[in-house]
């Protein structure tokens, strides 16, 4: 009884004075994990706290980044004593956290003590509990209880519900299901928009499923939803799984004309059109043109031209990636520059080898354990 007055009048006497941000930033700073438990739970006590939905994301994600699973519980369950419980936002909001963290069993449980807290469960906790098993990637009860909860609780699909359907089966690999909602979609007068189609172009182009994406793309148009920067990307993967470079450099280049400005994924998709081939000239010139634009080579772009440059036998330019890699602090897999030093050794190239095995072992920022093999 102490606890619930102590509360209540900590609550109702919240000096003006007391800074949000500053409880925010010193959450932030907190680097022991216990520590910064305890303190979320005190600061839960205040109202205004409690509306900062960034400051929740960022704390569980950082416990459950560690794998501190029951910390999330502990501060999750913690909220669940504020009033702010009878608010189905407040609730799907923690019914969210949970499956952030790959804690669905926790986000049904939420959701399925929403009435005795006397709150309404509409389609905003329904799409966050579904959203929840699709993050914990339980692809089968997504498909559950979107065929079973909506008409048990009177509850109808909204273009989120279905959206997430649809990513579910394409997680799952499921695509002639993802495409049957599709249809269903348009039974029930739902209209798609760039997120159900980029969801399922993304999924068949980079599966393979070439044809099928491109009867997608002309659905897309037909529903007259203009294709974005996700869209011509899945659809360069697509093209570059098909052996299809030339046709990704056309159409890379009607984004530019659309006035649509390709990011480095557009350009890696190209890339990789080009070392499928084995066209290594085309290839680097299009590794070039990452430095005309405002992006830095990702990992994925080196896992995709290091192997290439070895096995073509360009070790001039592969060293000079391994150097480029170290010098852009860019992580990339050992295995990655162990291939390089492995090649050059293989070609007798003994001192540039060490000199990698080296830079891996002494640069400042990830240190890597390369091997140098006896030469043969």
């Amino acid at each position: 009884m102490y606890r619930v007055l102590h509360r209540a009048l900590c609550t109702a006497a919240e000096p003006a004075t007391v800074s949000i941000k500053s409880i925010s930033e010193d959450l932030y700073k907190e680097v022991k994990l216990k520590t910064l438990v305890e303190k979320f739970k005190k600061a839960s006590d205040i109202d205004r706290f409690r509306k900062k939905t960034g400051i929740y994301e960022d704390t569980v994600r950082r416990l459950a980044g560690a794998k501190r699973f029951r910390w999330v519980r502990d501060i999750l369950e913690h909220q669940k004593q504020y009033s702010d419980i009878s608010n189905e936002g407040f609730s799907a909001r923690l019914i969210s956290l949970y499956g952030k963290s790959g804690m669905a069993k926790h986000a049904r449980t939420v959701f399925d003590e929403m009435p005795q807290r006397k709150c309404d469960r509409t389609v905003l906790s329904l799409n966050a509990l579904l959203a929840a098993y699709l993050r914990s990637r339980k692809y089968d009860v997504v498909e559950e209880l979107f065929r079973t909860l909506p008409t048990q609780l009177s509850i109808e699909p909204d273009l989120v519900t279905y959206n997430t359907l649809i990513k579910a089966f394409c997680e799952k690999g499921s695509f002639d299901s993802a495409l049957s909602v599709l249809k269903e979609m348009e039974e029930k007068g739902v209209n798609p928009d760039s997120i159900t189609f980029n969801t399922l172009l993304d999924g068949l182009y980079s599966k393979g499923c070439f044809e099928d994406g491109e009867k997608v793309w002309v659905q897309m148009g037909a529903k007259n939803v203009a294709p974005d920067v996700r869209s011509y990307c899945s659809k360069l993967v697509g093209l570059a799984g098909e052996k299809k470079a030339g046709e990704a450099v056309e159409l890379f280049r009607e984004m530019e004309k659309v006035g649509l400005k390709p990011d480095l994924f557009c350009i890696n998709a190209v890339i990789k059109g080009f070392v499928n081939e084995g066209n290594l000239d085309e290839a680097k010139k299009w590794f070039g043109e990452i430095a005309n634009s405002d992006f830095d080579p990702h990992k994925s772009t080196y896992s995709t031209l290091v192997p290439f440059l070895c096995e073509k036998g360009d070790l001039k330019t592969a060293i000079e990636m391994c150097k480029e890699i170290f010098n852009n602090r860019c992580r990339v897999d050992a295995s990655l520059l162990q291939l390089v030093v492995d090649k050059l050794v293989s070609e007798g190239m003994i001192s540039e080898a060490k000199e990698i095995v080296e830079i891996g072992k002494t640069n400042r920022y990830c240190r890597y354990r390369l091997n140098l093999p006896a030469e043969e």
